[in-house]
């Protein structure tokens, strides 16, 4: 896919409103082959989702070796909404706390009081933390009113091509 074309997929107001969730599915391949699909926190910065893990975390490994991933950002509600991505990660080590992990974290519900203990706590825990960066090298928004599942466009292709349709 060509940066223009994951900027035009990006850019639209609907994939806008996916990117400023707080919960993304990171897809990867471990270290003993299989896949994983786990949920983490993220933040878009206009070109790129970051996403922070303590320095301990499995995952780690795994990206060094195949940085390959697959982020999935959706709705909950039916029909959903889902915008895929994929590229590849890069590691950041970060001594302290990322910016991007306190944004992550901002939009959940806390009087100022708890944030700040929240915020003692993060910093208490950790010593340093990895960025997970992911510049998009593909995209896709389905929205099933504009946009739907390639297989299922392509049926829908073939069905109005059919003699009678």
């Amino acid at each position: 896919m060509e940066p223009h074309e994951i900027a035009e997929v990006l850019d639209r107001p609907l994939s806008q409103e996916m990117l400023a969730r707080d919960i993304t599915r990171l897809a990867y391949v471990a270290t003993d082959g299989t896949p994983r699909n786990v949920p983490i926190g993220f933040s878009w910065n206009g070109a790129e989702i970051v996403m922070c893990t303590p320095t301990n975390a499995p995952k780690l490994a795994a990206l060094r070796v195949n940085p390959a991933v697959a982020l999935t950002i959706d709705t909950e509600v039916h029909p959903p909404t889902i915008l895929l991505i994929r590229g590849r990660a890069e590691l950041d080590l970060v001594d302290g706390i990322p910016d991007e992990y306190l944004e992550a974290n901002s939009s959940y519900e806390m009087t100022p009081e708890q944030r700040v203990e929240w915020e003692a706590g993060v910093r208490s825990l950790y010593d340093a933390m990895y960025r997970i960066v992911v510049t998009p090298t593909w995209a896709k928004l389905i929205d099933f009113e504009t946009t739907l599942p390639t297989p299922v466009e392509e049926l829908l292709r073939k069905q109005a091509e059919r003699p009678g349709a």
